[in-house]
């Protein structure tokens, strides 16, 4: 066993533990953080696979952006943070349900590619993706990036409180 395999024994356990515990608890700011530690655990094995970019993209788009979306939503909507009794409900038809569907999914791959060796596709660079992204895909990643932007204006707009107003 390589001090790689080992690495990627070890992220792999971070991933699962902290996917864990962020449906599991019963905080939802520190099910937030629980998620920032599974995605960084999925981009540093992102880093031992060599995808340095797709290990870049995965903290800056989603530990960068989705999970601080998350909490200022959070924190906007004026949500209670500490545990929720009202949610307190049984976890076992969940884990059934759940584990009924990995089981389901695994048997379907299982079927579906046996041992058969898939050929992968040649693997791509930093300078090509970046080519497809800004000759072919430059609209639709403008647009996003306005709308993400009027999105957090607006988000601005409506937690604003102007005194006389009634909230």
């Amino acid at each position: 066993m390589t001090a790689a395999d080992v690495l990627m024994l070890a992220l792999g356990v971070v991933a699962v533990g902290s996917g864990a515990l962020v449906v599991s608890t019963r905080h939802l700011v520190r099910a937030g953080l629980y998620l920032v530690v599974c995605l960084g655990a999925v981009a540093g094995l992102y880093l031992v696979l060599t995808a340095e970019l797709v290990a870049w993209v995965q903290l800056l788009i989603y530990v960068g952006a989705v999970v601080v979306l998350l909490l200022f939503a959070v924190m906007l909507t004026r949500a209670p943070i500490g545990a929720a009794d009202d949610l307190d409900r049984p976890g076992w038809p969940a884990a059934l349900i759940g584990g009924g569907a990995g089981l389901g999914l695994a048997a379907l791959l299982v079927d579906a590619y046996r041992w058969s060796r898939v050929d992968l596709p040649e693997a791509g660079t930093a300078e090509r993706i970046g080519t497809e992204i800004f000759q072919s895909w430059v609209l639709p990643f403008e647009v996003l990036s306005v709308l993400l932007l009027s999105a957090l204006v607006g988000a601005i707009a409506i937690s604003v409180r102007i005194p006389g107003r009634r909230q």
